[in-house]
């Protein structure tokens, strides 16, 4: 059936315009469908060697997530065992020995240091340079800090102060980060978290395979750890790579399948449009005996010239985009520098046959009805457009604009996240009915921008007749541009929308004259004192940033979380919060949410709410306020003795403090002031920012594209009309002018339906998110607008052009 036959052949080659506008369209398709891919293989493939464990065969280590199976989410920080595991590890047949081993921050007057406990050196190669190993209230030192072996050193643990006698000095493996080393025992008292290890590292006996110990391990403790070998280890030490994997497959599955259904919608339009116009053609072979089974099997013989080169060579630079988009994403932090982009065969393959099973299935569909219908009926329907809609995408189409207003009207109901979750239903929904009812909104279209056009002369008037005759047209140059603008519109839109709330609320929240921050990213315990003794001080509170797991829809939701070292006096001193219910005190055991918060997790001011504190732990504190300006500020407030037990370094990330001057408080560390500090944390929302503005402009950019293809495509495919029109005495000038008005009108009806959907997305997901209309900066709104106005009427001028030039010479 898919031989290659003459007649597909000769299609090809006499009429290579249509074939050239459906390979571009087919491998602009394959280069989205196929960087989405390569980035979803490198998220589900991304493996981080170890490198801190490199000598360690068996590594037990506790679940990274937290919840039920139905709800988890990754722990904002790192889950821990209880010590006790060790024992039992260290007792398993076939183990030599089993370490605890910690790793937390200490700080000193010069600098902060990384503090293990010192039986972790029997894995990682440390050798003492001088002296001896730690004993009870003694230290290991790497060069760094300025001492010898018999001196005494001050650290600061997160359990306080306290003087160390140094035992020996050994060569750091990392130069970059000093080091110090505790006892075993004293290491996991002191690391902030007491009877906690963050991982147990199990050493074998001689002789012992790798798989033989991790069985035995998994066995003696019972399902309570997780137990990691080879290449597993490096997620352990390094938990950004399960940050990474969520990105990548993130991009990759969730933007990759919407890119994918765009890509394969646009692509199937162009094919059926290509198809489409050759309705005479298919007409005139029925007419002389052509079977039905003859012209699908042509069209699938063309499918098949076409399609896999264009899959192919699709993929070239889908490689290359997904290259650039994943080193940006290194640059950014948001993958470490050991994970390698991974391209396989997968994903060029099933983009190949993605594009192959688009252009059959447009191809079948678009022929469907010419090669049926009897020869003459096809004779007589190819010489007009058909007006009649459809019987199967009508009522599709329909359906999914009516679940468009329903989705618009739930999310426009509800807040939070789920108002967000409902809004990203519409426009997929919207942008489905634009797309099987194409025609009828074309001709709507049509009709309504076509009003104007009818009193500008001749060129117009003829333009606006044009569209209304031509719907199928019409259509499928509409749909792309409407693509283009309302994913545009909402990727970039939902940012900016959310940046200029978060600006509102910062500005209006921050109510301290000064923010101090560490150059090592901590404080020491006795800054929020030394503060408050500082001459003109007011009021000072200390913050520790990290984030919580709370219960939205259905699901554990990162927030943002603060810890508050201070008293609710002094918070409000430096922090507007803007409370609407109850009564911020700051006691332990008590928490205050944003509004949204409280609203996603369906609690109130009296109620207890079930959290997971960043190492999983879960708790129920009781809801003591709800306030307006957590985007701004910290959607989750609470007492910083909750929170310390509950992260890696509890010391204070930031001093809020009212009142003072900058000199004054510098000796504490680097000395912001409240506009400085408001431009610094927006900074923090870069990422996501940078993410959406690449999908809108990848996603933008092809259906943009695609749409100056279609338009490409159609007048150059009307040559003989643009003749005729030229044999009827229409000057040139008058002929280009139609010409503009039609792609003006294209333009304008896009950019009006793509905002229009956009709008329906937008407005009830800030209203949910921020309880705020959207916000669209007029500046970046009119250079969507005007680029697609400026490609859309130099796409169907510039072939106009040639055309007509090319008529005049055979003339």
């Amino acid at each position: 059936m898919f031989v290659p036959n003459g007649l597909a052949r000769a299609a090809l080659r006499f009429r290579p315009a249509a074939f050239v506008g459906t390979f571009v369209a087919l491998m602009l398709a394959a280069t989205i469908v196929s960087a989405c891919g390569i980035l979803l293989e490198t998220g589900v493939r991304a493996e981080v060697p170890p490198r801190r464990y490199a000598h360690v065969p068996v590594v037990a280590a506790a679940e990274q997530r937290a919840g039920k199976p139905d709800e988890s989410d990754a722990v904002p920080d790192r889950a821990r065992l209880d010590d006790s595991m060790v024992a039992k590890a260290a007792a398993v047949p076939g183990a030599r020995t089993a370490i605890p081993d910690v790793t937390f921050p200490v700080l000193t007057p010069e600098a902060t240091l990384t503090a293990h406990g010192w039986g972790s050196t029997a894995f990682t190669g440390e050798r003492l340079t001088a002296g001896r190993a730690p004993g009870p209230g003694e230290v290991v030192l790497a060069p760094g800090p300025r001492a010898s072996v018999g001196d005494s050193v001050t650290l600061t643990t997160p359990e306080g102060a306290r003087a160390y006698r140094v035992s020996g000095t050994t060569s750091a493996q990392d130069t970059a980060q000093p080091t110090v080393w505790f006892t075993d025992a004293e290491a996991v008292r002191v690391s902030g978290h007491p009877h906690r290890v963050d991982t147990i590292a199990v050493l074998p006996e001689p002789g012992i395979s790798t798989g033989t110990l991790e069985s035995r391990v998994a066995h003696a403790l019972g399902g309570r750890a997780e137990v990691h070998t080879g290449d597993d280890r490096g997620a352990v030490e390094d938990p950004l790579i399960t940050e990474a994997r969520e990105v990548l497959t993130g991009i990759g599955g969730s933007f990759g399948g919407i890119a994918t259904l765009v890509a394969v919608f646009t692509a199937a339009g162009t094919v059926a449009l290509a198809v489409g116009r050759r309705a005479r053609e298919f007409a005139l072979l029925r007419a002389i005996g052509t079977t039905p089974r003859q012209i699908r099997r042509t069209i699938a013989t063309e499918a098949l010239l076409v399609a896999p080169a264009a899959g192919a060579l699709g993929c070239l630079p889908g490689i290359a985009l997904a290259a650039w988009w994943f080193g940006r994403l290194k640059d950014k932090g948001a993958v470490p520098e050991a994970v390698d982009l991974a391209v396989s065969w997968i994903p060029l393959v099933s983009t190949t046959g993605t594009v192959l099973a688009t252009a059959l299935l447009a191809g079948y569909t678009a022929a469907h009805r010419s090669s049926r219908i009897k020869p003459g009926q096809a004779l007589s329907e190819a010489s007009v457009e058909r007006l009649r809609p459809g019987w199967i995408r009508t009522p599709l189409g329909v359906a999914a604009a009516a679940g468009g207003f329903v989705c618009a009207g739930l999310a426009d109901s509800l807040t939070g996240e789920d108002a967000a979750n409902a809004a990203l239903g519409v426009v997929m929904l919207f942008m489905l009915a634009v797309a099987l009812l194409g025609p009828l909104v074309a001709r709507a279209c049509a009709a309504l921008f076509g009003l104007p056009l009818r009193g500008g002369g001749a060129p117009a008037a003829l333009a606006a007749a044009n569209s209304r005759t031509n719907a199928r047209r019409l259509a499928s140059a509409i749909t792309p541009i409407v693509l283009a603008m309302a994913f545009s519109s909402v990727l970039v839109f939902l940012h900016t929308s959310e940046d200029k709330v978060t600006g509102e609320q910062q500005r209006a929240g921050i109510v301290a004259d000064h923010i101090v921050t560490a150059d090592q990213g901590a404080l020491p315990p006795e800054a929020v004192r030394r503060a408050e003794r500082t001459p003109d001080v007011t009021a000072a509170v200390g913050l520790l940033r990290t984030s919580v797991l709370v219960p939205a829809t259905g699901v554990l939701t990162p927030v943002s979380a603060q810890g508050v070292t201070g008293t609710a006096r002094a918070l409000t001193a430096v922090q507007d919060l803007d409370v609407e219910r109850g009564r911020l005190t700051l006691k332990p055991g008590e928490i205050a949410l944003d509004a949204s918060v409280a609203d996603n997790a369906n609690v109130r001011v009296g109620d207890r709410i079930r959290i997971h504190l960043p190492d999983g732990t879960r708790a129920t504190p009781l809801v003591a306020a709800t306030y307006g300006r957590g985007m701004g500020l910290s959607q989750v407030t609470l007492n910083r003795t909750d929170l310390a037990r509950h992260v890696s370094s509890s010391f204070d990330t930031e001093l809020w403090v009212k009142g003072g001057t900058a000199k004054a408080l510098a000796p504490l560390g680097r000395v912001r002031e409240r506009a400085d500090y408001t431009t610094a944390a927006s900074l923090d929302r870069e990422l996501n920012g940078w993410a959406n503005r690449v999908m809108a402009a990848v996603l933008g950019g092809f259906a943009a594209v695609a749409a100056v293809n279609t338009l490409v495509m159609t007048v150059l495919d009307r040559r003989g009309e643009l003749g005729t029109l030229r044999l009827l005495g229409s000057t040139r000038r008058q002929v280009l002018r139609m010409v503009r008005w039609e792609a003006l009108l294209v333009a304008v009806a896009g950019i009006a339906l793509g905002t229009a959907i956009a709008l329906a997305t937008l407005v009830p997901m800030m209203r949910g998110l921020t309880g705020q209309g959207p916000y669209i900066p007029p500046l970046v709104y009119g250079s969507f607008a005007a680029s697609i106005l400026v490609l859309g009427v130099a796409a169907a001028t510039l072939p106009a052009r040639a055309a007509l030039r090319g008529e005049t010479l055979e003339r």
